[in-house]
């Protein structure tokens, strides 16, 4: 591992004096990450199955129970999620493993048919830590392979599940990608130099964030969850009034798109509508302006 410098202030009090389209007050992105099929399965050849959300008692062969739990993601949730951002006419980033699409190339090409943005997500769901350079540039040329095969598009942002590597955003930055969403820290999107150009990266939220409903069962209910969105929003809107402000809320096709979730959604998306002063945007939409205005 190499150090890292790390940036405690970022914009401190000097926030850019950008504003969103129509003078409005938040920038909303939405992102639903699709894993389904790329993750670790020993039905698929794997070594391990994966352990994590409704199933906690790991399986050493093969184990229908969990993989079951991904196939419901794109069997039952894909349809209903974007069913009901259709209805609402929302746009969202489908946040994609390659290996994801490469298998199920109807639903990254439905997800264009609709309107919505293709990002890149890795090959396989998992972490980039321990790879070296060549290693993670294969990740993501096969995962921009994938993408481009299945929708006739590139991808234009990248997101690292978990960690990052000191060679990532150089070999974004190289391959064109207009932004990443590799950090927590902040509610601005902001520029990184990286070898002696600016990179543009847009933050990424934990916290208004499906996965705790299974990582900490923050939120036990779908109410509970678009409670907590709502709340980020009016907070971040009342500030966009002088600053541009964005909020990430991370879906995932296997579980925000439970029967007793999918209503938190549309609750949210709702809320949203009825504030008047959100833009709701794919994050690539977001990219644009903010590097065609922010001087």
């Amino acid at each position: 591992m190499h150090p890292r410098e790390r940036d405690f202030l970022g914009y401190g009090r000097q926030l850019p004096a950008l504003r969103w389209p129509d003078g409005r007050s938040l920038a909303v992105s939405f992102v639903v990450n699709f894993e389904e099929g790329a993750e670790f399965s020993v039905s698929d050849g794997d070594p391990r199955n994966e352990a994590v959300y409704e199933v906690i008692d790991r399986q050493d062969g093969i184990d229908p129970c969990i993989d079951s739990h991904f196939e419901y993601g794109t069997r039952v949730g894909w349809w209903r999620l974007a069913d009901l951002f259709a209805a609402h006419g929302a746009p969202f980033t489908l946040s994609s493993c390659g290996r994801a699409v490469q298998r199920l190339p109807w639903l990254a090409r439905d997800a264009v048919d609709r309107g919505h943005e293709v990002s890149g997500h890795g090959w396989r769901w998992q972490t980039a830590a321990g790879l070296d350079a060549a290693a993670e540039a294969r990740v993501i040329d096969d995962t921009v392979a994938a993408i481009t095969a299945a929708t006739g598009q590139r991808p234009l942002g990248w997101h690292t599940r978990s960690v990052s590597t000191p060679h990532t955003r150089r070999l974004l930055v190289e391959r064109g990608f207009l932004y990443d969403s590799d950090a927590y820290n902040d509610d601005t999107p902001y520029l990184v130099p990286v070898d002696g150009r600016q990179h543009l990266v847009l933050p990424y939220a934990f916290d208004t964030n499906d996965m705790q409903f299974q990582h900490t069962q923050r939120f036990s209910t779908g109410r509970e969850f678009a409670e907590y969105v709502c709340a980020a929003a009016d907070w971040l809107a009342r500030e966009g009034a002088t600053r541009p402000r964005m909020l990430s809320v991370g879906l995932h096709l296997r579980m925000v798109t439970r029967p007793a979730r999918i209503g938190a959604v549309e609750q949210v998306l709702q809320h949203l509508r009825g504030r008047g002063d959100c833009w709701i945007a794919t994050r690539a939409q977001i990219a644009q302006h903010w590097l065609a205005h922010s001087g």
